[in-house]
């Protein structure tokens, strides 16, 4: 669960300040809103699940420079392997989906997702085939893999149709085809994660919803200095649930509700976060004055149950921002 927000194409929690790094995505004319169905191609037991309108962000011309410093560099190896096969991700994919499926209480975790555009499935396959790829039938689909397929992190890439691709690690993409066959349940049916993401949808360009386990594990990379604050480690392990959506304007606006235990946790929470804020502003103050400047505009905020987090960043901030590498992914 190390890279349980830093997706494919994607990162929407970085090293730094997190929420900064997630806001840093531009605007489209619309929110992105996903359809059901696609929703429903999930499996039940997915943790944390993403959405990004692809189309609109590249519409920004600072946007490819930001996205070279998120993208973990195995996934640029993907994108090559998509592209040597005639699937230009920068002008065929314009939305994405994503969800983690937890593995093990130790953090394992494995990805499946999908992407929407416009493909030729047909001459793709006939590329694959020609480099001679790993591939495996699996319910009627052919699965063809970058690596050998064969080991558990292995990625690997079928096409649904001419409008859909999906991808993912062996066994999440399983369970995502069976979903889709009707032999497992979907994730339509998560009693704690439909509801959430039906509220999210439609909210921002990229928008996203995290189980409790996700919810801890994202809260302390947004801002680990709260674990400092003695009053919030029981707090935030009693949190439910949690919601992040992007939006802009002439900046980007980042926010995130967090679904606590009860409103009195979500006031304690709340305090607790404001003082590791300021903190984080002091520390910041000196080697990254364009980071300590944005940290000014954060605010906290509980409203019942919720602990409401917005993090907007006008467009210089941003623009400096990129230009330090603010949001650079480590290899």
């Amino acid at each position: 669960m190390k890279d349980s927000l830093r997706r494919i194409g994607f990162v929407l929690l970085t090293s730094g300040f997190a929420i900064l790094a997630a806001a840093a995505v531009p605007r489209a004319s619309f929110a992105g809103n996903l359809s059901t169905e696609v929703i429903g191609m999930f499996p039940e037991n997915v943790g944390e699940f993403a959405y990004a309108d692809m189309k609109s962000a590249r519409q920004y011309s600072w946007f490819p420079q930001l996205r070279e410093q998120l993208l973990p560099s195995r996934f640029r190896q993907f994108e090559q392997f998509m592209i040597s096969a005639g699937v230009d991700p920068n002008t065929q994919v314009d939305e994405l989906a994503w969800g983690a499926i937890r593995t093990s209480k130790d953090g394992g975790e494995q990805i499946v997702g999908v992407a929407l555009g416009s493909f030729t499935p047909g001459s793709s396959e006939d590329r694959f085939k020609q480099q001679k790829l790993p591939m495996i039938t699996v319910d009627g689909y052919h699965l063809y893999a970058f690596g050998s397929g064969a080991g558990p992190s292995d990625i690997l890439f079928t096409f649904i149709d001419a409008n859909t691709a999906a991808f993912g690690q062996r066994a999440a993409l399983q369970q995502l085809l069976d979903v889709r066959n009707g032999a497992s349940q979907s994730l339509l049916d998560n009693s704690q994660l439909a509801p959430l993401i039906n509220e999210a949808n439609g909210n921002g360009i990229i928008w996203a919803v995290l189980d409790k386990n996700y919810t801890h594990l994202a809260i302390h990379q947004l801002v680990p200095q709260a674990a400092q604050f003695p009053q919030a480690a029981p707090i935030i392990n009693r949190m439910q649930a949690m919601t992040i959506d992007i939006q802009a304007d002439s900046g980007v606006d980042a926010q995130f509700q967090a679904v606590c235990s009860s409103p009195d946790d979500a006031n304690l929470l709340a305090a607790g976060l404001q003082g590791a804020l300021m903190l984080r502003r002091y520390q910041e103050a000196q080697s990254n004055p364009d980071l300590a400047s944005a940290l000014d505009q954060v605010h906290v905020t509980p409203s019942g149950d919720r602990l409401k987090v917005d993090a907007p960043v006008s467009q210089d901030q941003l623009t400096a921002l990129i230009r330090t590498k603010a949001f650079a992914v480590p290899m």
